[in-house]
């Protein structure tokens, strides 16, 4: 259990923050005010949260097409990141790119990634930017275990412990790719244990506990940044919706489902925090705020204008500005 009770406090509050945002956005698209593919990201909330706080503003962080829960937990506007769901011209992306593009280059927040694990690859050449320009830099990738059988993830792999890049691979096992549970597409359940055949480090935990995941991503962040190499994590997760908004989910029993909320990630930071002596009333009031913040998103991205279909034809070819 984290000691400190005003940083699990800020950790307690972005994950909240997830949590809000993600059922507001879970509304928008039942209600039709958003399009196209949409991926929640509740339930997961500790690990993002957790991985971010052990960077510094320097680093930079390659998400998957679930990629909401990092974006706000690297600090970007959540105003902006609703709008983007909603295709305005206000967005984070200006309204291109959707749920699965978030980019903000002022935060190092190098995008959300719709191909499945085509992105670790695109992270190890980040993090040889960062160590050829002699930057001190680490960069982050977010990947689910279903991406840990693609090529790329081989490749990235591969050729960051031939250079020893600065960069840290988190696998976030929701045990669920799609709707292909791990046991009919891993032939070992372990993916921390691939590590071995690239001879760089590994580590393997719990993503229950924000505070916990910090202090195991830190260790490998602080190895990077040393010069020490890469590190592969797991970190076994589990998200509460399905897939996307279009999945049902009937792939998993109701009674498995409730076995995991007992372990929900926020629920345990609030009782945490409540036994670290925190009121009840100062939690009742963080939730207004949190409640308020995403009131406050919903209306500007719902206010906010479309993009004009001049636009179509914008960032199409490499001159474009």
């Amino acid at each position: 259990m984290a000691k400190n009770v005003k940083e699990l406090e800020v950790f307690y509050r972005q994950m909240l923050l997830i949590r809000r945002f993600e059922e507001a956005a879970a509304k928008g698209y039942s209600t039709g005010k958003i399009g196209g593919f949409l991926h929640l990201y509740i339930g997961q909330e500790a690990v993002g949260v957790g991985s971010i706080a052990a960077l510094q503003k320097q680093d930079y962080i390659v998400s998957t097409y679930r990629d909401h829960g990092h974006a706000i937990a690297r600090g970007l506007d959540t105003k902006a990141l609703m709008a983007e769901l909603y295709g305005k011209k206000t967005g984070i992306s200006k309204g291109y790119g959707g749920s699965m593009h978030f980019f903000d280059k002022e935060k190092h927040f190098m995008g959300g990634h719709g191909i499945v694990g085509g992105h670790i690859s695109l992270a190890a050449g980040i993090a040889f930017a960062s160590k050829y320009k002699k930057e001190d830099s680490v960069t982050i990738c977010f990947f689910g275990e279903g991406a840990a059988n693609i090529g790329s993830f081989h490749e990235g792999l591969n050729l960051a412990a031939i250079w020893k890049l600065p960069v840290v691979f988190i696998c976030e096992n929701n045990h669920y790719a799609m709707g292909t549970p791990e046991y009919r597409s891993l032939s070992v359940k372990d993916v921390s244990i691939r590590a071995v055949a690239y001879d760089i480090a590994r580590d393997f935990i719990q993503g229950d506990e924000v505070t916990k995941v910090r202090d195991h991503i830190k260790v490998a962040v602080d190895r990077a940044r040393r010069g020490e190499g890469p590190t592969l994590i797991e970190v076994s997760t589990y998200r509460f919706r399905g897939h996307s908004m279009s999945d049902p989910a009937k792939y998993r029993t109701k009674e498995e489902l409730d076995e995991y909320k007992k372990r929900d990630p926020l629920m345990k930071a609030h009782a945490d925090l409540l036994q670290l002596g925190l009121k009840k009333e100062d939690l009742d009031s963080i939730e207004k705020e949190i409640n308020k913040e995403v009131e406050i998103a919903v209306k500007f991205a719902e206010e906010s204008e479309e993009p004009p279909l001049s636009w179509l034809y914008n960032n199409v070819l490499v001159e474009d500005k």
